[in-house]
């Protein structure tokens, strides 16, 4: 049995909601293909089954609260919400999306490489098999990379997803830390835990962990390993020996990617060891395949003032 609603336009101008040649609409259609929409005036109907019934209705009602409160309802807007709607309920479909969307996040958000060095990278990722990204803090590499792995996981490039960092500390002490190895390491790992649960409802997430299609462990876990089919990130690769990151980039398998980021400016290093990120740069640049991506002060994400504090340090 149909059900069917029908949602007024009262308190907003229909081609506002709509957008210029109803491109909002046909976006709307699109994630709801399975319900016949139909719209006359400030009146839009729409008939189908329950379950899609009542999500349509809730898109309707935040695109119109969106549209009161901030005058206009852009494709963005559209995108942002229909997109988390279908991860949340399962569903790919193929809806048309601005070149430099990375992936759809939590809560509607749209992730999307917002500098010309992140999109650099970003389609460098789908170019090459392995990037390296360097850059100093804030400047995204992180979080572009881990963007770029669930964007490929999401799209069945690869089968899962493995995230390192090397277990080096930053002027702490590790062995004074309280707890068990898993404890000492976690603060390492938070970045990671923190991007993902950016991108991924939480619940999928822990299923995701649980199934070890995510997995994200020190790089001395690597070792020994032949990573197939896997979207690999190396996080932090300025604190990593030549020989440590060798054996990491040897790690690689069949139909594989890898990332390595790093901040050559932050080595945490003792002072007789040299960082293998740098060495790996003079080495590995003129090797085909193998893209060497350099982010600088522009591409900073964070706070304006975080800009101005590395130009600072840098002199």
């Amino acid at each position: 049995m149909s059900n069917e609603i029908i949602i007024l336009l009262e308190t907003t101008e229909p081609i506002n909601f709509f957008g210029a040649n109803h491109s909002n609409l046909q976006l709307i259609e699109k994630a709801f293909s399975q319900l016949k929409i139909v719209v006359r005036g400030d009146e839009i109907k729409a008939t189908g089954d329950k379950d899609s019934i009542i999500e349509f209705e809730n898109i309707i009602n935040h695109l119109i609260a969106h549209l009161n409160r901030y005058g206009i309802v852009k494709r963005s807007d559209v995108l942002n919400l229909i997109g988390s709607s279908m991860e949340e309920r399962g569903i790919r479909e193929e809806i048309e999306l601005d070149d430099e969307v990375l992936v759809h996040g939590r809560s509607g958000r749209i992730i999307k490489a917002r500098t010309p060095n992140q999109k650099l990278m970003a389609k460098s990722s789908i170019n090459s098999d392995i990037v390296f990204a360097i850059g100093p803090a804030g400047t995204g590499k992180t979080y572009t990379a881990v963007a770029m792995a669930v964007r490929a996981l999401k799209n069945k490039e690869v089968r899962r997803i493995i995230l390192t960092r090397p277990a080096v500390e930053a002027g702490e002490n590790l062995g004074f830390l309280p707890g068990d190895l898993k404890d000492k390491l976690d603060p390492y790992l938070q970045p990671l835990h923190d991007a993902l649960r950016d991108m991924i409802p939480q619940q999928k997430l822990l299923k995701l962990f649980e199934e070890n299609i995510i997995e994200i462990a020190p790089l001395a876990f690597m070792r020994g390993r032949t990573l197939d089919h896997a979207f690999v990130i190396l996080d932090e690769a300025q604190n990593t020996t030549s020989a440590q990151l060798k054996m990491f980039l040897t790690r690689m398998g069949k139909d594989a990617k890898f990332i390595i980021t790093g901040d050559i400016t932050q080595v945490d290093l003792p002072k007789n060891q040299s960082s293998g990120l740098m060495h790996a740069q003079k080495l590995l640049s003129n090797i085909k395949g193998i893209d060497f991506i350099i982010l600088d002060e522009r591409d900073i994400v964070r706070h304006k003032l975080v800009s101005k504090i590395i130009e600072a340090y840098s002199k």
